[in-house]
């Protein structure tokens, strides 16, 4: 196994912080300085700045929800209605990015932190998809404009895909995570949300079996997906 691969494993370090570890020579297999693309076989002693790494995290929990509205997407406890005491996992999770309090649909849970790093790096340009009721009418013009880009928090918005599915309804799928987004580019051509609800994150997709306010576990095909579209931008980072 790849020493980048063997150590991200342990959950305590992405690849890419690897890579620069190794660079650095921190590392070494049996006594001597590891360089980039060495493997760990059985048995090697792998040891980081001379102290062996600690063993791999608990076993990796991989959840999604289909988030009511009303649920805020933090672990603080003093919050009424957040995200883990509506969950009520067993054992410690947080959720991989946010989705507002206004809004429903599909947001991850995990234990594994180094994965929600690699899905919030905005270099990355991971694809969100939203079904978005507004208050009128749904103009090629304002499709457009959505489309190009608006100008909100004193920024231009990236450019993003959007499609008519209704009259007063339009999907769009982002590949980045303002503040508010969608309500602020909204806003901003003078439409107002009236339901906001995310159906897509990469290639985990909502469907019907999730009825709202309900959760599963990711599928093995979905999360070696998901880990095999990480893996490769990570490794478009070395």
């Amino acid at each position: 196994m790849l020493i980048n691969k063997y150590i991200s494993e342990t959950g305590h370090f992405s690849r890419r912080e690897t890579a620069r570890r190794i660079a650095a020579g921190r590392i070494t297999i049996n006594g001597r300085v590891c360089v980039k693309g060495d493997t760990v076989a059985p048995g090697d002693i792998v040891l980081m700045d001379g102290e062996k790494i600690p063993e791999r995290n608990p076993e990796a929990v991989y959840i999604v929800l289909n988030k009511p509205v009303g649920i805020t997407c933090t672990a603080a406890e003093h919050v009424e209605g957040n995200i883990i005491q509506f969950v009520n996992y067993p054992s410690r999770i947080f959720a991989v990015g946010r989705l507002d309090k206004a809004s429903e649909g599909l947001i991850m849970l995990t234990n594994n932190g180094d994965i929600v790093n690699k899905m919030m790096r905005s270099e990355h340009h991971h694809e969100k998809e939203y079904v978005v009721t507004v208050d009128k009418r749904v103009t090629d013009a304002f499709l457009q404009s959505m489309s190009q880009g608006v100008e909100i928090l004193n920024v231009v918005t990236k450019p993003c895909e959007v499609y008519r599915q209704d009259e007063n309804v339009f999907r769009i799928i982002l590949t980045q995570g303002l503040n508010l987004q969608i309500r602020r580019m909204c806003k901003a051509l003078g439409y107002r949300v009236l339901k906001l609800e995310r159906i897509r994150i990469m290639n985990i997709s909502l469907d019907e079996r999730l009825k709202r306010g309900e959760w599963r576990h990711l599928e093995k095909q979905e999360l070696e997906l998901l880990m095999s579209q990480l893996d490769h931008d990570e490794a478009g980072d070395e």
